[in-house]
Order: C-alpha cells, then sequence, then structure tokens
C-alpha cells in the first residue's frame, strides 16, 4: 500500500504527520484530516463527486500560533491547523 507522508514542522517545534493512502477515496483522506484537526482546502481537477477523486498531493501543514498566558509563564499554542489537498476527480 503507498501511503502519501507529510510532515510539517509546526511553529511550536512539533512535528505533525497527516497520512492518506492513495487506495482511500478523496472523502474519506478528506474527513480523516478534519477529524484530526485540521482546515482542508480542497484543490479538485475534473468534476466527478468526490467519493470518486483520488488524492494526489497533500500540501505541508501550516500552524497558527498565538501565545497564551498560563499563569505567570507565556505558552505558545497552536490556534488553528491548515493544510491543502489536491484531488483528481477527471475519472
Amino acid at each position: 500500500m503507498f501511503a502519501w507522508a507529510v510532515v510539517g514542522a509546526a511553529a511550536a517545534g512539533l512535528g505533525l504527520a497527516p497520512a492518506a493512502s492513495a487506495t482511500e477515496s478523496a472523502e474519506l483522506t478528506i474527513a480523516t484530516l478534519k477529524a484530526q484537526g485540521f482546515d482542508v482546502k480542497v484543490n479538485r481537477i475534473g468534476s466527478a463527486p468526490l467519493n470518486q477523486c483520488v488524492i494526489t498531493d497533500i500540501g505541508k501543514v501550516r500552524e497558527h500560533t498565538e501565545f497564551q498566558r498560563r499563569g505567570d509563564d507565556l505558552v505558545q499554542v497552536v490556534t488553528r491547523r491548515n493544510i491543502t489537498v489536491t484531488a483528481d476527480c477527471s475519472r
């Protein structure tokens, strides 16, 4: 099974590795990424229904952080995680 593995370096220094299988539908891959907390942007090629599309690329993870006060300390916290996927829907 061929798996896509994308590792993005978070601003806080954490590594993230969303993975998607080329045999999974784009619909399932997108749902999985969303369940992991990602805001997913989809670039579509073609017009087939999403459950018939195949993910051809997963972009780098982009994390947005802000500092929040925790007691007397300022802690950098991830407030949003974005990722872009390309779906081939031309079949």
